[in-house]
């Protein structure tokens, strides 16, 4: 007949856990792990002592409000010979005696979150992060000095100013800085999914498609309780101008401090940083990525259609060119797309169009971007349009008549992200597009793309090419359903 354990007290090992998970830079003072990986955790019994096969400890991990094993957000389990990294167990290490070394190992897919262990008739509580650094996790990342950069490192660069002359920002994304943890799972809370349904919500948050997509929508306050409020015209009077913020550190203390009011004011680099650290802090890959000439198409037809007067000058229009635009990529597999779409995905908080009702975008594999794969999820019309968007230009004269002119506006260029361990710009935009044709004197895309969104639908420039000298151009035609 085995025996239940007459447990005492609980030492949770922060100090040896924190640091073998790489969660020590958010303190040691209470409990944070890595899901798919396992942790110490040491008992000292009142009485008696621990004997295999006599000696009975039962576990159960819960996550949420409403945790339910049919959720995936509630397990139970009980010891085993070994812990077995592809799902929730714990095994004993140490030899029979009065002190129990366990070892404790998450589900590689469980949801990230805060969490209540019962170890017998004892509790202890810990929180559970993304795990870049296991293989079975999403976020998994093989390569060392990537993960350093993406999910350690807590300083940055962005880049702004002009395709012709980018110009560094630094910023400090403050991940691991005190109370940051906190507010970045306080954010996952207060979204609207959570607010409507919260155990199916705390259930998504296993999957980082799904947490990507919550981010985007709640670092702007547009739809729901979120933490930045956009402005890009006219003064900044109640707020601060986005040119004067250098870190997220402040902008999310402020909003966790003022019962999650909207901070004032932010634009797309600024919007861009706060979902980096955030992402970074729940343990997902992440980099900031800035998009010069970058396009904003407003009815999805491919092309940016601009207005002149006759002195040339621009006509307000819904679909603009900006400078410059930043947004976020977060690195992931995608399970729900076919093959070879893994890695970087594109992710957007800006407030610019609705998805599925919401202001956000993403996630889009960059590569979907590349490949014109248009239908796949999600909003990759819209993204493939900001780096390939055609340019039409037409001339509003003084009669109400409008005639279409030339012009040579190529967006899409220079993308750009921080070189992994240097301040270096690194030029990314061959990973987002093909290389360009060059046309007597203009520039544009080699690839022509037919779209499946009801009806099939052509976004394509009618031009002649004159070579210039003699070479080989290849033209390839994407079908999709």
């Amino acid at each position: 007949v085995s025996a239940a354990l007459d447990i005492e007290r609980l030492d949770l090992e922060c100090q040896f856990n924190n640091t073998d998970h790489r969660t020590d830079l958010n303190g040691v003072d209470r409990l944070i792990v890595r899901r798919g990986q396992p942790f110490t955790i040491s008992l000292y019994l009142r009485s008696g002592s621990f004997q295999p096969g006599v000696s009975s400890l039962s576990f159960v991990a819960e996550t949420g409000p409403q945790p339910s094993e049919q959720y995936g957000t509630r397990a139970s389990f009980g010891l085993s010979p070994d812990v077995d990294t592809s799902r929730w167990s714990a095994a004993v290490t140490s030899p029979p005696g009065d002190m129990v070394a366990l070892q404790i190992c998450s589900a590689p897919n469980a949801p990230i979150g805060r969490y209540t262990l019962t170890v017998g008739q004892s509790k202890i509580e810990f929180i559970l992060l993304f795990n870049p650094w296991c293989p079975a996790d999403d976020v998994f990342l093989d390569d060392e000095k990537s993960l350093e950069e993406y999910v350690l490192s807590q300083d940055g660069i962005i880049f702004r100013g002009s395709h012709q002359f980018p110009q560094p920002t630094p910023w400090n994304f403050g991940q691991f800085e005190s109370g940051i943890l906190d507010i970045c799972l306080r954010i996952l809370d207060s979204n609207p999914k959570y607010l409507r349904n919260p155990g199916k919500d705390c259930s998504g948050r296993r999957n980082p498609i799904y947490v990507s997509r919550v981010l985007s929508a709640m670092v702007n306050c547009n739809d729901d309780k979120g933490v930045l409020l956009g402005k890009w015209s006219g003064g900044y009077d109640g707020g601060v101008s986005p040119f004067l913020w250098r870190g997220s550190v402040e902008i999310l203390r402020n909003w966790d401090s003022q019962a999650c009011q909207p901070v004032r004011f932010g634009q797309c680099w600024v919007f861009a940083a706060v979902a980096c650290s955030v992402s970074r802090a729940l343990g997902m890959p992440c980099r900031v990525v800035t998009n010069f000439l970058s396009a904003h198409d407003t009815n999805s037809n491919l092309t940016i259609e601009r207005y002149i007067d006759e002195n040339g000058e621009l006509v307000q229009s819904r679909d603009m060119i900006w400078n410059f635009h930043c947004w976020i990529e977060n690195w992931m597999t995608r399970p729900d797309l076919k093959a070879d779409f893994n890695g970087w995905q594109v992710s957007d908080p800006t407030p610019q169009e609705k998805s599925e009702g919401v202001y956000c975008c993403g996630p889009i594999p960059v590569k979907a971007i590349k490949e014109g794969e248009l239908t796949f999820k999600y909003d990759a019309p819209f993204v493939f349009a900001e780096v390939n968007a055609d340019v039409v230009t037409f001339m509003k004269k003084k009669d109400g008549s409008t005639s279409k002119v030339t012009t040579a506006t190529v967006v899409g260029q220079k993308i750009s992200t921080k070189k992994v361990g240097s301040d270096a710009r690194e030029d990314i935009t061959h990973l987002y597009k093909y290389p360009e044709v060059l046309c007597k004197g203009t520039v544009r895309q080699h690839h022509l793309y037919i779209i499946n969104a009801c009806n099939f639908r052509l976004s394509c420039t009618n031009f002649t090419i004159h070579l210039l000298h003699p070479c080989y151009i290849s033209f390839s035609v994407h079908l999709m359903k």
